[in-house]
Formats: structure tokens, sequence, C-alpha cells
């Protein structure tokens, strides 16, 4: 029996550089039976390093990389890509152009021709491409190759299987039907994913656990729930959705802003800070523009606004206010169409426990 609490792949402390510049910066996590994990972050930020390490392709300056327990790589020596029990899917998805359909599915099979021939029957079903075995890759639609690709990936039955933005090519209404397919797919085979993105919303609707990665270095790990509602930063925060930010400072414990007092939890007196949220956590009062509505412990004190700009985006409307005390600008989004003429006057105020307070530089 297998040991399901053994973590599939384990990086320990793994470092690596280039031209005596850190790529990768003593990154350590898990990846679980079953688990899919997403390295989410900016181009440039060791994301692709990361999959190129676990897949053997590189070898670690430092550290230790290990799958089911046994130690593949450390920076004396790697075992080779063929004998990890990675699969690989790639952003292109590397179809062998003059393999069928069938044929590139059956490609990394070692089992006698019936037991091949059965298995490739069994993916062409799970991936819906029943009728396709002799087709070629030039013949089918990036939708279509994309599921190839997963199911030649998947025909050896990995341990791991190591996806490097492989939805990046379709086109915005196939990519979610896709995502959810292959996903559907996975949870079935009970694969274990290691799949890069820098795409937080393909991170949230894959992942089971998050890791955000900036500079080489993983910031946060955590279920997507997690890591979008408890930033570990402002950076953290800004990289899921667009974000206000109020300055100010810490003044006898509290930290004074338009919309009331906040609690300034272990930043020292006199110190920057930064009151940070998310646009649809700004509460308009729809029915008021003179009268001030009134104070409450869940929504703070409320403060006058007026509408700087305002943008219809489909399923939401997105309004700009400038603030009446402060004249900073900050963004608050409505569901459907709220297109309020610029210089129309509201009364704002914020929902305290969607605020996340920062120390400020």
């Amino acid at each position: 029996m297998p040991n399901t609490t053994l973590p599939r792949l384990e990086l320990n402390a793994v470092s690596r550089r280039f031209e005596g510049q850190n790529a990768l910066d003593a990154v350590s996590f898990a990846l679980m039976p079953g688990e899919v994990v997403c390295l989410l972050g900016p181009s440039g930020c060791g994301k692709s390093t990361t999959l190129r390490l676990a897949a053997g392709v590189d070898q670690p300056d430092e550290g230790t990389i290990r799958i089911s327990g046994k130690t593949v790589a450390t920076a004396q020596r790697s075992t080779p890509p063929e004998a990890r029990s990675i699969g690989l899917i790639f952003q292109d998805f590397a179809l062998f152009p003059h393999l069928t359909v069938a044929q590139n599915i059956a490609f990394g099979l070692k089992s006698p021709k019936n037991t091949r021939q059965d298995r490739v029957a069994r993916l062409l079903a799970r991936v819906e491409l029943m009728g396709y075995e002799a087709k070629f890759p030039h013949q089918l639609s990036g939708g279509e190759q994309q599921r190839v690709a997963l199911a030649r990936a998947l025909a050896p039955r990995p341990d791991i299987l190591l996806m490097d933005e492989p939805f990046s090519g379709l086109d915005d209404r196939l990519r979610d039907d896709v995502r959810d397919a292959t996903l559907d797919i996975l949870k079935e085979e009970g694969t274990s994913v290691l799949l890069v993105t820098h795409e937080p919303t393909e991170a949230m609707r894959m992942a089971d656990r998050i890791a955000l990665m900036r500079e080489g270095r993983i910031v946060q790990m955590g279920p997507p729930y997690t890591i979008y509602n408890q930033p570990v930063d402002k950076r953290a925060a800004g990289f899921f959705s667009d974000i206000n930010v109020l300055q100010s400072r810490v003044v006898k414990g509290t930290i004074r802003t338009p919309f009331g007092r906040f609690i300034a939890p272990a930043i020292a007196e006199g110190n920057a800070v930064e009151i940070v949220f998310r646009p649809q956590h700004l509460h308009i009062d729809f029915d008021r523009a003179d009268a001030k509505p009134s104070e409450t412990p869940e929504r703070g004190l409320p403060a006058r606004a007026k509408v700087e700009r305002v943008r219809f985006m489909g399923d939401l409307s997105l309004i700009e206010f400038r603030m009446e005390k402060t004249a900073e600008i900050i963004k608050a989004t409505v569901p459907g169409m709220f297109l309020p003429p610029p210089g129309t006057v509201f009364w704002l105020s914020l929902r305290r426990d969607r605020c996340f307070v920062f120390p400020g530089n």
C-alpha cells in the first residue's frame, strides 16, 4: 500500500543561482498525495525554476529535493527526469507532430500492446476525444491539443504532474471549461500536481494550496481562501485584486483615517502605517447625500466623497471617488450598472473586518 502521509514532492531549503544572482532562495514546501499546489507570482519570481528543479532538468546549488521520501537532487547529484515518475505539460503542449493522437498518448508506455491500447482508449474517453485516435496534432483545436497533452502525461500514471502555464494559449471562454475538466480528471486519477501560473484567478480556481512567490522566495502559502483574506503584506493583497490604500501614522496607539480610528496592532508609536482594503468592501450609502449616516461598529465612521469617474465593466461598475477631507482617490465596485455623474456626492463607509493594517514605508 502506498504511504498517503508521505509527501509526493518535497523541497527543503532549495536555492538556485545564475551568474551569482539568486533565482531561487531557500525555497521549502511539500506536495501531498492527490494535492494540487500552485506556484503563483509575476514573471521572474522563480516559478519555472522551481518546476525545472522538480523535473530534474536543472540541479539545485543548495538544498534537497525528495520524491516519495527518496532524495532525487542535491547540489552534488541529481536523478534524471525519466527516473522520477513525473509527468510534464508545457505551455505549447509539445505534442509530436508526426504521431497520431493515439501514438502521442501511448508514447511513454512500456506495457504490452493490448494494455497500452486499453489505457489509451480509457484516457481518450475520459478527455472526451473518442474517435480522434488517427488524427494528427495539426488537425486539432487548441483545447483538443491540451486534452491530448493531459492524456499523454497521465498515461504512465506518474506520481507527480508538473504543469507550466498549460492553459495560457487558450482563449478566455474555452480556458475555464478546459481547466474545470482537467481538474476533474486529475482528482479522479489521484495525481499530485504542481502548477505554475501568473494568473491569480487560475490559482484560485485550481489549487488546494497556493504558494505565492516573489523574488525567488515563497512569501505566503496556504489555501486560496486564506491567501486572499489574510494577505501577509500589501503586495500580496494587491496581487489578487485592485486595492485601496490609506496612508497614516500611529498616534497614541491608534490610526486616524477619514473613516474613523483603527487599532494599530504591533506597530510602534509614530510609525507610518497603511490601511488596505478592496474596492468591493467600500460601502456606498445610496440614500443620503447630505445627512450623515450613523457610525456603526461594523462600518465605523462614514466619510463624504465626490464621484471622480465611472466605468461600466460588464458584471459590475467601477466608481472612483475623491475623498472630501484628504483629496485621496479610492475605488468602489458595485454589481451591475451604477453610473452616477461625476461630481455626485456620497457618504462612504468601510467594512472593518475586511481592512488590513500593514506597516507603511
